[in-house]
């Protein structure tokens, strides 16, 4: 009975029930298995915030300065007394100096302030500070130079009173006056370089080593032919510096170059000649205004700007190219109820299919656009809209830009190069469809692909 009952067991198959928090715990799983394969698989991409700065790229250079100069001499012997500050404009019929048969005396009011003026003062600092920056301990004769045109300018200031008194001697004692032989810009001091040109300059003379300029001092005796002021006689100036190879070829793709003076800080635009010789090679920087401002100086100090731009700074890293189809502007429209911009591709059977172009780039000047070569295969055929014309794709640009991953993705932006330094590129801010301040950009743009997810 027994054996009987065990033969009547019956198995059954278990049901099996759905577990939706296994179900889940899979899932995630399964991202997370994704995620780390991925990250082990492909290259982190490092990214870069753009921001805007700015490039400058000077080169600093001492420079010799020519003008139209000349040199006026005594016809006596005598002591010569200046009427005018150095540095005045004069005409024919100006009073320059004096000549008596002796040394003058001359009282000085108690009453007249002996302070300087700011302009005065500001030309104390200014020609202090230069020969600091300049000065060197084997040309210590420079300080008694230094010495003699501070006093030139702290004399200056009583030129009025001196004037005053001259023409009080002058009725009562031997005292001759003198005019100005043209006019001009009134200079105290000879250096002998007056009529150098570009045509005789040398190298040497572009050294301020074995410069020597003789000051012409107030109260002091001369003879005839002795020199008593010097007359620049024209606006137009020239700055000369001396070039290397590298400087000089790029000088020579230039027509002006902007140029900073050290001593105020002043920058002018100057028309560059690249001069070469036997002895080397020679920048002439030519100008036609302020010559007034420098008119007493024959070596200045100035910095060449060849670079000053300010955009966006990009790192040269991130910059690549990428090719794409140019086409005419024309050939670009919208696409039927949208805003997107777009191209008609031709699908035959006298159809169209409107492709959308998303980020596009213009020529105006050729009157071509960009679009993306992804989108597209070499010989489709684009129909103009409201034309029966057509374009076959076939010429390719490569365009110069960066990879933009504000969204989690890599997407081509071009950019507009304005200038360079070692490592980063300043980039015109407002191009069409491309960069902005604060934008996230792949550090290094040979490694993205369009769209390329960023992990």
């Amino acid at each position: 009975m027994a054996k009987n009952n065990m033969t009547n067991i019956q198995v059954y198959k278990r049901k099996w029930n759905l577990n939706i928090g296994v179900l889940i715990f899979g899932i995630v799983f399964v991202y997370l298995i994704i995620i780390i394969l991925g990250s082990l698989t492909n290259r982190s991409v490092s990214t870069y915030e753009v921001r805007m700065g700015s490039i400058l790229k000077e080169v600093s250079y001492t420079g010799l300065v020519l003008r139209q100069e000349e040199v006026v001499q005594t016809g006596e012997d005598g002591y010569v007394n200046y009427l005018i500050p150095e540095g005045s404009k004069v005409g024919v019929k100006t009073k320059v100096y004096a000549l008596s048969e002796h040394k003058l005396q001359f009282e000085q009011p108690q009453s007249e302030s002996q302070s300087l003026s700011r302009e005065e003062q500001y030309s104390v600092f200014m020609k202090v500070q230069e020969f600091g920056n300049s000065f060197k301990p084997e040309k210590f004769s420079d300080v008694y130079t230094l010495k003699d045109q501070l006093t030139t300018l702290l004399t200056d200031q009583s030129s009025l009173s001196r004037q005053a008194q001259l023409d009080a001697m002058a009725e009562t004692e031997a005292l001759k006056t003198y005019t100005a032989t043209s006019d001009g810009i009134i200079l105290y001091s000879t250096d002998g370089y007056e009529d150098i040109s570009e045509d005789n300059l040398s190298k040497e003379m572009l050294s301020k080593e074995k410069y020597q300029a003789e000051i012409l001092k107030d109260n002091t005796s001369v003879k005839a032919g002795n020199a008593v002021y010097k007359l620049v006689k024209d606006d137009d100036w020239k700055v000369c510096i001396p070039l290397d190879k590298k400087m000089a070829k790029e000088l020579k793709e230039r027509s002006y170059v902007k140029v900073r003076f050290s001593a105020d800080g002043q920058t002018m635009w100057a028309k560059v000649k690249v001069q070469e010789k036997k002895d080397g090679v020679t920048g002439i920087l030519n100008f036609d205004t302020s010559m007034v401002a420098y008119a007493k100086e024959r070596y200045l100090n100035v910095d060449l700007i060849l670079e000053d731009e300010t955009g966006l700074k990009v790192p040269k890293s991130a910059v690549t190219k990428k090719t794409y189809y140019a086409i005419p502007r024309d050939y670009l429209t919208q696409g039927g109820n949208s805003q997107l911009s777009g191209v008609l591709k031709d699908i035959g059977k006298d159809s169209v299919k409107f492709i959308p172009t998303g980020s596009y780039y213009a020529d105006e000047e050729a009157g071509k656009i960009y679009i993306d070569s992804d989108l597209f295969d070499k010989g489709d055929v684009l129909k103009k809209p409201d034309s029966s014309d057509t374009f076959t794709l076939k010429e390719t640009e490569l365009l110069t830009g960066v990879y933009n991953v504000n969204r989690g993705y890599a997407s081509f932006r071009q950019v507009k190069i304005l200038c360079e330094s070692e490592d980063y590129y300043i980039v015109e801010p407002t191009t069409l469809h491309g960069l902005s301040n604060y934008d996230h950009i792949a550090l290094h743009g040979k490694d993205m692909k369009e769209n390329k997810v960023i992990f």
